[in-house]
């Protein structure tokens, strides 16, 4: 039916066009339309046709189908179909029936296109006829006297209604209200408008009401509004925006006939499936919503203030939100903007008391809806109704009122049934924000701040709006947010979630606390220690939120990181196993920023009820799949040490504040000093009068908690106290102190601000030291004083820079001094020496006969600096252990080899027992083997020095008692040596130095071994030997090109080599492996000045060539190894083998760098000929053939002086493969011959190597060629390298020669096994 009306609405729009037009552009027109409407007639009818319609559509085809249809055809076709059909009627089956209908619609549709045809000419015909009248009328005007003629109405814009994109559905709006807009004047002007009428059939019935409408606007309006039901695309958006326009512009279509229209066409009856019901009742939603914002309601208003139109249109709404759950926010939408645009008067007389509105109101709140109270909220912030809601708003209503604790607590089921629409989150939230955060109080401070006549006023009003707004966030907080929605279902609480991150954008900084409470802190940990959780993404997004929210407000940061950590007691990161805390104290931009952290973190340090009072309730905060770590972690919340682990917290954060600042040095140094003065106060001193003191001279009160700290927290006060001082000397880079500037030095600082507080008599030291400590404290103190007061003196010089550092070392020994009693003033003392004799300062201390030895068997002053320093490193924190390294950088220059041999050799001590000679005489031998380096150096002293002490039950910790031991041989006369013999590890000692030395190492083994639970001593030696490892990498970065370098090298290398000193330890042996590769290896600098001796440098590269060859073996005591045993031996030999070939390359560098006479490096060739005699000779050797060819690719002067040699070797070698080898190595000789013929004195030189061992060129070319080897690869290797030898020959043109000295013999041999390379030679 609607086929054939859509067929026929376009032949009649057809003839209602427009006569001015020209006849052609008319017809055109009309074929084009045409053939539109019958490419998408099957989509517009779609469009077009409501479901509800079906049953009525079908009565009226039978009526329409007599009446459209001429009777000619009608009866052409009948009997077609009779003549076809052989059989009665009733016995058409289906699949026959389907082809009859399919028949008669063709034949319908073939008379309508004649019919639009035959329009098409009429009006071709009418258009000539008043050509002369064109000009003056208009082209969309009818004439009264053309007959009745309308102007076009397209009904193709319906379809782009539907359109996806929103411009294209603006466009079909804007042409649909224009095309009706042109027919319904003109309609008007109509004289006989029944004639109209009677002509059209668009489906516009005589009872709709729209009587004083054109059809072609009739028949839209149905149209529009039954296809706000169709679910197509954006089809209901595109009619709801073309029915508003058209109410909106068009006045004759009444308000009475619309909502009658709207009920009839939308009806939703009891046959219908879910589906269909839901696109009628989202229909008429949609025709209420275009009606509402078409303004028609307020201009029937303005027009009848009696009319009961606005009354039904309510009542309309409200028993529609009543009829399901997801039309209600939408209903109330739409009765929220008719509300927009009617006076109070119409909404007090009218809306308000339509039917069942108030009844509505009065249950919302005991089946929990939203809707109601979002509506209530909104008509009283607009209009300030003196109007009883139920139990919505309070009576008198008042914002106070609202959020008062009673009254959330009546609509939290309200509230709470607002889930219903998620994801998204429900428009009542929104509302309760912008009423609990107002603009207003936002910039009430800066409001506030203008100078005017009533500024206290203005104040006082200020002051109590936030005092309002904090009292009813604080409720809405905790009644709505922590106990009606945390308390509930995995919904509502991502529903929390999402309100806080709401409220975000306008809370202010002073309320994070108040929104971030105990509840949700807990709620957030309960959810991110399990990544199962269900709401494990939402705790994951709302942190990110919170993130972006303060990234650029200090304020708001600081405030966040004490609300977490407080509720937490610290431990948030630990808990949610994330580094939410850690990136938020990073990224602190403000010097106010991080003075107001650092002033809250004190507060919460010495504020005694800081700890959470609330109990951990799971059953309220947590999500049900969070088990893991919640429950044990929320019973440690409320245990006595959840408040000192928040003060550990607070003490661990403090340094790190300004670590990552990137402010300027006198905002950091701000900083840093307000952190100093807190970790100073605590962990050094307290107070014998109460908890506060006042020091005048600083003009500060210092206050300590009521509860004594304990011992811990306050070594933890002096630890962070070290830091802070080594992150302020790190961040002062290359140091520049002259007068006036010394303000930013911290530790000056540091030692003023310490002088001063022992000053006041009520103020002590927090721990009271022995006779001794007490002694080197002042020392320390004195000292500082003298050697800043010379730093200044000194400007820029470089002993500024080691004053600067003594400084800054002799701080940190006081501050260990503190931490570790009794331990380190021995080391004071030494230093405080090594200060005065550095600088022969006669004030830095008046000097005692105990202190200073003088005399022929006084130490150097160096090696009592490194002993000194070597002292404090074993029992030192990592600050102090900086502070060292920066001393040590600055005087590494002056180290002497007995400093630097005391150094190496803690780095070569094992923790190995001395080995027993009980073992069978292949494993001796394989012991000599692996002693390539000087392994076993000083083992039987070992052992005897260990059997020795083994007894001994005095108890000393194991680096103390290295470090005695060196302080004692720092103490006796040292022999001077050169330093170049590597062989023995002891030199630079006597018996009686070696003996205490070994005696006190084995005490420390035996010691560490015997205590329970203590680290053992090999982790000890480890770590004491990492440190000294940087000591010596930074020795090798001053001084790459020093000749100590080598001794380092060889002692590294032998370290590296022995399983002893480094099994156990895969960190100490890459730490080794990184130096001597980048700090050695591929330095650019080298020695090479005229005290590296060749005498020295010939031991060691015949070592490390014999360690390139070692074979890989298994001992007998491991038959079976595991594979994991067997791969770490078998990277080990890998690595050993690669740092052999290293080391002489490394050593050759040095060698060719001094340019030694050619007599001298005899004994290197005769080196490198003895290995290669092992290597061609015996099958245990494994040195690479690549190796070699390198080497003499490196080193052409190695390869001349054995050419002659690799000749011989060549035929002489005891195997085939070592043959070939051989001639590998050759060729690469000859290679190197000739890449360096370029230059005329170096090619004389090759030509006269060749000459002279022509002959025994000769006797192996015809060696290979008359003895080929079997294998066929083999053979294609000799024959490889004759040719290359023709080649070469030739080059130096030595061919005729060459041939002159070949035996007739060799001839025949080449000839016959060479072929066309021998001929190409004798030619």
């Amino acid at each position: 039916m609607i086929i054939y009306l859509l067929v026929f609405s376009a032949a009649f729009g057809g003839k209602m066009g427009s006569k001015k037009r020209e006849s052609s552009s008319m017809k055109e027109s009309v074929v084009e339309e045409l053939g539109q409407l019958k490419k998408d007639i099957d989509s517009v009818v779609e469009d077009a046709a409501a479901k509800p319609l079906i049953k009525r559509m079908k009565k009226e085809k039978k009526k329409t189908d007599t009446e459209m249809i001429p009777d000619s055809d009608i009866q052409n076709h009948t009997n077609g179909v009779s003549t076809s059909s052989n059989g009665p009627k009733a016995s058409l089956n289906s699949m026959e029936r389907r082809k009859h209908r399919k028949v008669l619609a063709k034949v319908k549709i073939g008379a309508n296109t004649k019919k639009i045809e035959a329009a098409a000419e009429k009006m071709d015909i009418d258009s000539k006829d008043d050509s002369s009248n064109e000009n003056n009328e208009s082209a969309g005007t009818s004439n009264s006297s053309s007959g009745g003629v309308l102007p076009e109405f397209h009904i193709g814009v319906f379809k782009n209604l539907a359109a996806a994109d929103v411009s294209v559905r603006e466009a079909a709006a804007i042409s649909l209200v224009k095309e009706l807009r042109a027919v319904q004047k003109a309609y008007e002007k109509l004289a006989n408008k029944d004639e109209v009428e009677d002509k059209s059939k668009l489906e516009a019935e005589k009872d709709d009401g729209l009587n004083n409408c054109a059809p072609s606007l009739r028949y839209a309006v149905r149209r529009l509004i039954r296809g706000l039901s169709s679910s197509r695309e954006c089809a209901r958006q595109g009619f709801a925006l073309g029915l508003a326009s058209l109410l909106s512009t068009v006045t004759s279509i009444k308000l009475e006939s619309l909502l009658k229209l709207i009920v009839s066409l939308l009806e939703v009856t009891s046959n219908m499936k879910g589906q269909e019901a839901k696109d009628c009742l989202l229909g008429r939603l949609f025709a209420y919503g275009a009606l509402a914002r078409s303004e028609k309601l307020a201009e029937e208003w303005k027009s009848d203030n009696t009319t009961p139109l606005i009354k039904e249109f309510t009542s309309c709404l409200i028993a529609l939100a009543a009829k399901k759950r997801y039309l209600q926010e939408s209903a109330v939408a739409t009765i929220l903007e008719m509300i927009e645009k009617l006076p109070i008067e119409a909404v007090s007389n009218h809306v308000l008391e339509a039917p069942g509105f108030k009844e509505w109101f009065e249950g919302a709140t005991e089946v929990g809806n939203p809707d109601a109270l979002l509506l209530a909220l909104k008509m009283q912030e607009k209009f300030n109704l003196d109007y009883k809601f139920g139990k919505l708003l309070p009576s008198p209503y008042s914002k106070n009122a609202f959020f008062s604790a009673d009254h959330l607590s009546q609509i939290a089921s309200c509230l709470k049934e607002s889930t219903f629409c998620q994801p998204r989150v429900h428009s009542i939230w929104p509302v309760l924000i912008n009423n609990l955060l107002p603009d207003a109080v936002q910039d009430a401070d800066s409001a506030s701040g203008q100078i005017s006549i009533k500024k206290h006023k203005k104040s006082r009003k200020v002051n109590s709006a936030e005092e309002d707004m904090e009292r009813n966030l604080r409720c809405f907080s905790e009644v709505t947010v922590e106990g009606s929605l945390l308390t509930s279902s995995h919904d509502r609480k991502k529903l929390a979630f999402d309100v806080l991150q709401l409220l975000l954008p306008k809370l202010p900084a002073s309320c994070v606390s108040v929104v971030l409470s105990y509840k949700i802190v807990q709620c957030l940990m309960d959810i991110l220690s399990t990544k199962d959780s269900w709401l494990y993404k939402v705790a994951q997004h709302f942190l990110k939120e919170l993130s972006e929210w303060l990234a650029n407000d200090d304020d708001r940061r600081v405030e966040v990181i004490v609300a977490l950590q407080k509720h937490s007691n610290g431990k948030f990161d630990c808990i949610t196993r994330s580094k939410t805390v850690k990136d938020l104290m990073s990224d602190f931009k403000t010097k106010k920023g991080c003075l107001d952290f650092i002033k809250n973190l004190v507060t919460m340090f010495l504020d005694e009820g800081q700890s959470s009072e609330e109990p951990s309730d799971q059953s309220q905060t947590t999500d049900d799949n969070s088990e893991i770590g919640s429950i044990e972690d929320k019973d440690a919340l409320v245990t006595l040490g959840t408040s000192e682990f928040l003060k550990s917290w607070i003490i661990e954060s403090l340094p790190s504040v300004s670590k990552h600042l990137k402010l300027d040095k006198d905002a950091q140094f701000h900083v840093q000093k307000e952190a100093l003065k807190f970790l100073a106060v605590q962990g050094l001193f307290s107070s014998s009068l109460g908890t506060e003191v006042t020091s005048f001279e600083l003009g500060e009160m210092f206050k300590w908690p009521k509860s004594a700290i304990p011992n811990a927290l306050r070594q933890m006060c002096i630890e962070q106290l070290q830091q802070l001082l080594a992150n302020a000397q790190k961040g002062e880079g290359p140091h520049a102190v002259v007068s006036g500037v010394e303000a930013n030095d911290l530790g000056l600082y540091f030692m003023r601000f310490l002088g001063i507080l022992r000053n006041i008599p009520s103020v002590s030291l927090s721990r009271a030291l022995e006779a001794d400590d007490e002694k080197a404290f002042k020392k320390i103190q004195a000292t500082e004083s003298q050697l800043s007061k010379e730093e200044r003196n000194s400007g820029l010089s470089t002993d500024a820079n080691k004053l600067h550092a003594l400084r800054y070392l002799l701080i940190q020994l006081l501050l260990q001094i503190m931490l570790r009693p009794g331990e380190f003033f021995e080391a004071a003392s030494e230093l405080v020496i090594c200060c005065k004799k550095t600088f022969g300062s006669s004030d830095i201390l008046e000097s005692s006969g105990e202190d200073e030895p003088d005399g022929d068997d006084a130490p150097a002053l160096m090696d009592v600096l490194v002993d000194t320093m070597l002292s404090m490193l074993p029992q030192s924190t990592a600050p102090m252990r900086s502070a060292i390294e920066q001393v040590f950088k600055y005087f590494c220059d002056e180290i002497t080899d007995d400093g630097l041999l005391r150094m190496l050799r803690v780095i070569k001590k094992d923790l190995k027992p001395a080995r027993h000679h009980n073992m069978d005489s292949e494993d001796d031998e394989d012991d000599a083997e692996d002693d390539l380096l000087g392994l076993e150096e000083a083992k039987e002293s070992d052992e005897e020095e260990t059997g020795e002490t083994a007894d001994s039950d005095e108890q000393t910790d194991d680096s103390e008692a290295v470090i005695r031991v060196d302080a004692v041989t720092a103490q006796l006369p040292v022999a001077d040596g050169d330093g170049s013999d590597d062989d023995s590890d002891d030199e630079g000692m006597n018996d009686d130095e070696m003996f205490r030395m070994d005696s006190k190492l084995a005490e420390i083994f035996r010691e560490k071994k015997n205590q329970a639970g203590g680290e053992t001593a090999h982790s000890q030696l480890v770590l004491f030997k990492l440190r000294v490892l940087s000591l010596l990498e930074i020795y090798l970065h001053q001084n790459p090109g020093k000749p100590q370098v080598l001794k380092v090298f060889s002692n590294l290398a032998q370290t590296f080599a022995n399983p002893q000193t480094t099994e156990g330890s895969e960190q100490l042996s890459q730490r080794i492996w990184g130096i001597i590769q980048k700090k050695i290896f591929k330095a650019k600098e080298y020695p090479r000045d005229e005290s590296v001796e060749l005498p020295v440098l010939e031991p060691l590269l015949e070592k490390y060539l014999k360690l390139a060859a070692k074979p890989f073996k298994r001992k007998k005591s491991a038959a079976n190894p595991s594979k994991k045993k067997q791969s770490a031996s078998w990277n080990r030999h890998k690595m050993l083998n690669s740092l052999a070939q290293s080391s002489i390359f490394w050593i050759l560098k040095i060698i060719d760098s001094r340019n030694f006479p050619q007599t001298e490096l005899q004994k290197v060739c005769d080196i490198f000929q003895n290995a290669l005699v092992t290597y061609f000779d015996s099958k245990k050797s494994q040195m690479k053939c690549e190796f070699l060819k390198e080497t003499f690719k490196r080193r052409p002067w190695i390869g001349r002086h054995l050419f002659g040699f690799l000749l011989e070797k060549c035929g002489s070698a005891k195997s085939q493969f070592r043959q070939v080898e051989a001639l590998d190595l050759v060729t690469e000789i000859l290679k190197s011959q000739l890449s360096s013929a370029a230059d005329i004195s170096s090619a004389d030189v090759s030509k006269k190597m060749l000459k002279t061992h022509l002959p025994k060129l000769c006797h192996l070319i015809k060696h290979l060629v008359s003895n080929m080897p079997e294998k066929q690869t083999r053979r294609a290797d000799v024959r490889k390298f004759c040719g290359k030898v023709f080649q070469i020959l030739k080059t130096f043109e030595l061919d005729a020669s060459f041939l002159k000295s070949l035996e007739p013999e060799g001839h025949t041999a080449c000839e016959s096994q060479l072929g066309e390379v021998f001929l190409a030679l004798k030619k």
